[in-house]
């Protein structure tokens, strides 16, 4: 999986359109054929967001929202917001699963720790630094990483070859 965007601060609609502005950034629309596909929990600011960046045509969004009742997890439900995603598909299980990874890769982002970033700009530069490191270093398969596979790199990175670059990519 590709880590294309982020966007730090509570997560609003402020937050969503920084991460959605850094996703149009990086993303080459000519390139970009198919149709983009969105799942998340409930939050609602989605629904207010992704209208004024994509429409119908080109989206599928679904939403996966999980309660509980008293200790027991109940049933998810699952919506269909905005064009047709399968209902199989509604799922945030990958989303939920690359934030544990996050977690367990950054120490500033695990809850209640003495590490947890106290300056949104130490933040972004860790998640940024992380960002390069999971697309052009980290092998999801012997020598291919999430950039091969994007065709956004030819070559596994080390971190020699990153600290003499000069890169757009972390600025």
């Amino acid at each position: 999986m590709f880590f294309v965007a982020f966007g730090i601060g509570n997560w609003n609609q402020n937050t969503l359109r920084l991460m959605f502005n850094q996703f149009e950034d990086r993303i080459q629309q000519p390139t970009f054929k198919r149709k983009l596909h969105i799942y998340s929990d409930g939050n609602d600011d989605y629904k207010t967001v992704i209208p004024e960046y994509y429409n119908e045509d080109c989206i599928c969004y679904g939403q996966k929202v999980k309660s509980k009742n008293g200790k027991k997890l109940d049933e998810p439900i699952r919506r269909k917001v905005f064009g047709n995603p399968d209902w199989q598909e509604i799922d945030t299980n990958t989303n939920e699963s690359f934030n544990s990874v996050l977690r367990g890769k950054l120490a500033r982002l695990v809850r209640k720790t003495k590490c947890h970033s106290k300056d949104k700009i130490e933040l972004k530069n860790g998640l940024s630094l992380f960002q390069f490191y999971w697309n052009f270093m980290h092998e999801s398969r012997k020598n291919v990483t999430p950039a091969i596979m994007e065709k956004q790199a030819t070559k596994v990175w080390i971190w020699g070859s990153l600290l003499h670059a000069k890169l757009k990519y972390l600025n």
